[in-house]
């Protein structure tokens, strides 16, 4: 005894209104057997798509039990029943279902995609079956460059895809015109001739007569069950055809499943380019603030260091007395060139400088200006980091014979010599009464005390102290710590060597490392500030995403309800929104980064103090950061596409 494809016990199927609900299927009993052509005839409320869309397995029965080949539907999770869509049913809609962004192939191929054929495979038999159907010429059109009948004909091809054996077909002539419904019809007759059980819902009797059986619903209820003598295929075919869907091992699967939600999702987001283009605008515009702000702020803080390094990079600077408002410290005389002898001894100093100072009048032919005189040693110009830019620096031997030679800054030079374009290196002038010989000239010390537009002249201590104050006191001691030393810690053993040797500490010391330390971390935080006002509107662009993305689904919920309907599984649909809103947000990132690059490059066009100077840690973060905003903020609207109902979802399509 044959036993039935479909069984149907006892369904009923109520639908919620108020407080009460409203009956469309009541009790309905229907066994359906392999190869039967069946038609299901119903005026408009009777019933009969409710019945189909339970059938397909796009919809629940409220009670009863429905069987599949013996198999029990109605405790299946909504995965097990896309199993069954795709590997039993075909169907074809009065409305067609086509996505309007795939051609003819891309159409039909979409229960291959959830099957798990291969790319190649699937085309060849995509293309056989619409050549089979007569669409040969219209293989690479969309649904809106077919015909009515052409488009129902990549429904009937996309149904036969994975070689279903039932093909549910509802109203599949309700929109075409009679010669179109007539080729459909005929069609689906060839398809039950081959073995496969036909289910026709539709409200023409005429279109019934062409069934094998005609099933009368009226109310929910069957009325009539009938066979039909005068059909033309009144004899049940001996075999069904055979499976076509196959099952990839789980690693693979996983991974074709990836690529192809991939593929799906670039395809719809090329399909709608502007709603794409403004998905990821707040991304854009969040991630180029970012990266901007970041390069912004470290390249402030390069050119407020390499400021501070005209000073001396890790630099002690020992003074006389206290402290700085020490009223004594004029009378202190144990700060001597011996301390500084012995203190370059030490292991962690890389070069030391005695400085002394003074002021006077320099005077060159018939200009005369103030200037500040400064004592120092050779290694004062390594020190302070000094550039060169004309002439030469003074040697130890000018420090040993008390040598007459000056180094003078750049402003000293305008100012003595205006604007000569003759050198300045060897002229003679005088500082009060006292020649002196131009040596070397040197950049204009933008930082330090006494501002950058006093005239500085660099003599050998050794003449300052001779020449113009009559004393072997210090004014100060410079020196230069190793870099792989704390300039703490320095300081402290410095303090410690020089209390011993004076017995007592009559000295204070200042450590240019402090004034670096406190400018750069003002600068940090002030760009941890003002990104952390970037980063507020990356949010805001991910929830611009989020928003999008949620109207993407209201927008889209007739193409889920097609891919639910042809075997697509929550986990495929839930894949495919995900990563279309991590590529919108990844692309939106990558864009931003080249708008901030974009943005660097005017900057310096117009800007020669500093440049933007960029991290690839920063790069890297930004990316990481989008592609963190589209999981995160892109997760909601994917996971509410997944859970739709295909039933309603085919409904408001």
């Amino acid at each position: 005894m044959r036993k039935p494809v479909i069984e149907l016990k006892k369904i009923t199927r109520e639908f919620p209104s108020g407080d009460s609900a409203i009956t469309v299927l009541n009790d309905v009993d229907l066994d359906i057997y392999d190869g039967e052509m069946v038609a299901i005839v119903g005026a408009s409320g009777s019933g009969k798509s409710t019945l189909m869309n339970i059938m397909g397995c796009l919809d629940r029965a409220t009670s009863g039990h429905y069987r599949i080949n013996g198999r029990e539907t109605s405790t299946n999770s909504p995965d097990e029943l896309a199993a069954l869509r795709r590997e039993y049913f075909g169907f074809i809609f009065q409305r067609y279902h086509l996505l309007g962004e795939l051609d003819a192939i891309g159409n039909v191929e979409i229960p291959a995609i959830y099957a798990g054929y291969s790319p190649g495979e699937r085309r060849s038999r995509a293309r056989t079956l619409l050549e089979r159907l007569g669409l040969s010429g219209r293989l690479d059109h969309r649904p809106g460059e077919l015909s009515g009948g052409q488009q129902q004909r990549v429904s009937i091809a996309r149904a036969l895809m994975n070689n279903a054996r039932v093909i549910l077909a509802d109203e599949p002539t309700g929109a075409l015109d009679s010669q179109s419904g007539e080729e459909v019809l005929r069609i689906l007759e060839e398809l039950n001739a081959e073995g496969r059980t036909v289910v026709i819902v539709t409200h023409d009797m005429n279109i019934a007569q062409r069934a094998n059986r005609i099933i009368e619903i009226s109310d929910g209820i069957i009325i009539a069950d009938r066979r039909n003598d005068a059909s033309r295929n009144d004899q049940l075919p001996q075999q069904a055809p055979t499976q076509g869907a196959r099952t990839a091992s789980s690693f693979l699967g996983v991974a074709f499943a990836l690529r192809e939600a991939f593929n799906m999702a670039l395809l719809a987001m090329g399909a709608h380019k502007l709603r794409t283009f403004l998905t990821m605008l707040g991304i854009i515009i969040g991630i180029a603030s970012v990266v901007s702000i970041v390069a912004l702020g470290q390249g402030t803080q390069q050119s407020i260091l390499a400021n501070i390094s005209s000073l001396g990079t890790n630099t002690l600077e020992i003074f006389a007395g206290k402290s700085f408002g020490d009223t004594r410290s004029g009378k202190i005389t144990t700060l001597v060139v011996s301390d500084a002898t012995e203190l370059g001894k030490l292991p962690y100093v890389v070069a030391v400088t005695p400085t002394v100072s003074t002021s006077g009048t320099v005077r060159y032919g018939s200009v005369e200006a103030n200037a500040q005189i400064s004592g120092v040693s050779e290694q004062y110009f390594v020190v302070k980091g000094s550039k060169l830019t004309d002439g030469d620096f003074f040697d130890s031997d000018s420090v040993k014979s008390i040598a007459q030679d000056v180094v003078i800054d750049e402003n000293a030079r305008s100012t003595l010599f205006g604007d000569e374009e003759a050198s300045a290196i060897g002229k003679v002038i005088f500082i009060d009464s006292v020649p002196v010989r131009v040596v070397g000239v040197v950049e204009a010390s933008s930082n330090g005390f006494g501002g950058s537009q006093n005239l500085a002249l660099y003599l050998p201590y050794t003449t300052v102290q001779t020449r113009f104050l009559g004393s072997q006191s210090l004014r100060s001691i410079t020196l230069q710590v190793d870099s792989s030393v704390d300039t703490e810690l320095a300081q402290q053993a410095v303090t410690a060597f020089l209390t011993d040797r004076h017995g007592t500490e009559d000295f204070h010391i200042l450590n240019t490392d402090d004034i670096r330390e406190t400018i750069t971390s003002t600068t940090q935080l002030m760009t941890l500030l003002v990104a952390a006002i970037a980063v507020i509107s990356l949010v805001v662009g991910g929830i611009g995403v989020m928003n999008i993305m949620l109207v993407s689904v209201s927008e889209r919920i007739s193409e889920i309800g097609v891919r639910m309907a042809v075997g697509g599984r929550q986990s495929d649909i839930l894949r495919q929104f995900l990563i279309e809103a991590i590529l919108v947000c990844l692309i939106g990132g990558l864009l931003g980064i080249g708008a901030s690059l974009a943005f660097g490059f005017v900057f310096s066009l117009f800007n020669s103090s500093f440049s933007l100077v960029y991290s690839t840690t920063s790069i890297i973060a930004a990316v990481l950061c989008s592609s963190l905003i589209g999981i995160t903020f892109g997760y909601l609207p994917a996971r509410n596409a997944s859970r739709l109902d295909p039933v309603l979802a085919l409904s408001r399509g």
